[in-house]
């Protein structure tokens, strides 16, 4: 049976679009993306997900209460039938009702390793303190900001002439990566949650 992904997002798209390569290709076995919702009009993301033929939402949040906003998103997921609700740079803190609508099945990628620079601009908050290792971050989502259980990450070394665009490319790269092994791992359910600590379903065997 195939598993239906749906990717909420606000800005270009590019995660989800390793997403849906990673689909396509069968590095995500089994599954597709059902659906694509932006709280932006005009992003270039929604752009496109139309241009792969995938089913897309635009559902503008401006002026909207969050909980109230996120009852349209959640209704627009379940109309599709997703399984598994993945954020793909979505510039939204989500509310109590949807984290617990949709509990343990949203993932998001930070390009820190947390809990290291939650929150906007990470590499940018990286580089001023000074790091000499950055990286990315897959986590579950919960109630807080960037602050779920953490499923993968990788690390990236921080070089002396960096600037804000070079280390978030190099970040970019191992984002594509570990995100279509995370949405893998829990769609396959290899996983088990102890505590804060996301193992390996063998771990335990």
């Amino acid at each position: 049976m195939t598993r239906r992904i749906g990717v909420l997002l606000s800005g270009r798209g590019s995660n989800f679009e390793a997403l849906a390569e990673s689909c396509a290709a069968g590095r995500i076995p089994d599954a597709e993306i059902a659906l694509v919702v932006s709280n932006r009009e005009g992003a270039p993301g929604i752009d496109r997900a139309r241009a792969r033929g995938i089913p897309t939402r635009v559902i503008p949040s401006k002026g909207l209460e969050r909980e109230t906003y996120d009852r349209q998103v959640a209704a627009a997921l379940d109309e599709a039938r997703v399984e598994l609700v993945c954020l793909a740079g979505y510039m939204r803190l989500l509310s109590p009702f949807f984290v617990a609508r949709f509990s343990g099945r949203i993932l998001n990628i930070h390009p820190s390793l947390l809990p290291a620079f939650p929150g906007l601009e990470a590499q940018r908050q990286a580089l001023e303190h000074g790091v000499k290792w950055s990286g990315c971050t897959v986590h579950f989502v919960d109630e807080n900001l960037d602050a779920g259980p953490i499923i993968l990450q990788a690390a990236v070394a921080v070089r002396d002439d960096d600037t804000v665009e070079t280390l978030s490319a190099r970040i970019l790269a191992e984002e594509h990566r570990i995100y279509t092994e995370a949405v893998r791992m829990v769609l396959e359910g290899s996983y088990r949650i102890a505590g804060r600590r996301v193992l390996s379903a063998a771990a335990g065997r």
